[in-house]
């Protein structure tokens, strides 16, 4: 593995750069001229291409032995033409990746009932957002299959990082659910998800899928609390579900609709990468640390 393309040059791509970047050729696909600057300012080689316009993603065949996609599906429908056109324009050459890894969700398990969840439970999406992955992910299996090359599949639950917590929510006393009516929730830090994806490259086989979160187990209400309680932010309202029905954005109240604890233990057996932020109160720790705060 020498040459790695990366397809979704976001902040988890991002936090990848560095370690790849000092180990192989890499290039990042970017929709806009203008952001090709800061790719090539971390070492990697712009791409400039468009996920919705098939016809701009030729060049990107034959281009890497290695392919890592953070790109999600489009906002509407119910499958993925984003990935479908990558993996066509990946097979129009002799010249076929060798390792392709996709970055799903936890969401295409569904609700579970607050259930621990491992990645032997049947996908049962419920919202179109989770359908759409489950979408994406028959489809880079498939082209494992057609192709030979080796993939693999992080299922991802909710991202953090010192710059991704819900502080403006809790500033604005946006509600969560009551302790009765509160769903289990799952969460990784994005330094810690960029490593594991990094990891993957390496493991990825026959489409296997890893549960890629952290040790947590909390309800969503009770993230909210400790991220409230840690930088000295009011508690968020409890309210019961029927009440908080017209509080919330449709996409927030789909996150309450579903409860699931998600087992990571395959993760930490295969991808062998021991985790910086094992828990959210260790993130949150060092998101403060990073601020000077405490």
């Amino acid at each position: 593995m020498r040459r790695i393309l990366i397809i979704g040059s976001g902040d988890v791509a991002a936090r990848a750069l560095p370690w790849l970047t000092r180990r192989f050729k890499v290039f990042a696909l970017v929709r806009r001229t203008e952001d090709a600057a800061a790719l090539r300012a971390a070492g990697a080689v712009p791409v400039v291409a468009d996920l919705d316009d098939r016809r701009s993603l030729w060049k990107l065949a034959g281009i890497a032995d290695a392919v890592l996609h953070l790109a999600p599906p489009p906002a509407q429908g119910e499958g993925d033409p984003r990935t479908k056109a990558v993996l066509a324009a990946l097979g129009t050459r002799g010249s076929l990746p060798q390792t392709l890894v996709y970055i799903s969700t936890t969401g295409v398990y569904g609700d579970c009932g607050g259930a621990l969840v491992d990645e032997t439970r049947p996908c049962r999406p419920q919202s179109a957002r989770a359908r759409r992955r489950v979408a994406a992910e028959r489809l880079v299996r498939g082209f494992g299959r057609r192709s030979g090359a080796r993939t693999g599949v992080l299922r991802v639950p909710g991202i953090y990082a010192a710059d991704r917590l819900p502080l403006e929510r809790l500033r604005r006393g946006d509600p969560v659910l009551a302790p009765g009516d509160d769903v289990h929730t799952s969460h990784i830090h994005a330094d810690d998800l960029a490593r594991l994806a990094c990891a993957a490259l390496f493991r990825a086989r026959g489409g296997r899928a890893w549960n890629a979160a952290d040790d947590t187990r909390l309800k969503m209400g009770d993230y909210f609390d400790l991220v409230a309680d840690a930088f000295g932010l009011p508690r968020p309202p409890r309210l019961a579900r029927a009440e908080i029905a017209g509080r919330l954005p449709p996409t927030v109240l789909s996150f309450m609709a579903e409860s699931r604890r998600v087992d990571n233990r395959r993760m930490k057996r295969e991808l062998r990468t021991p985790l910086r932020h094992p828990t959210v109160a260790d993130g949150i720790r060092d998101a403060l640390a990073r601020r000077g705060v405490g």
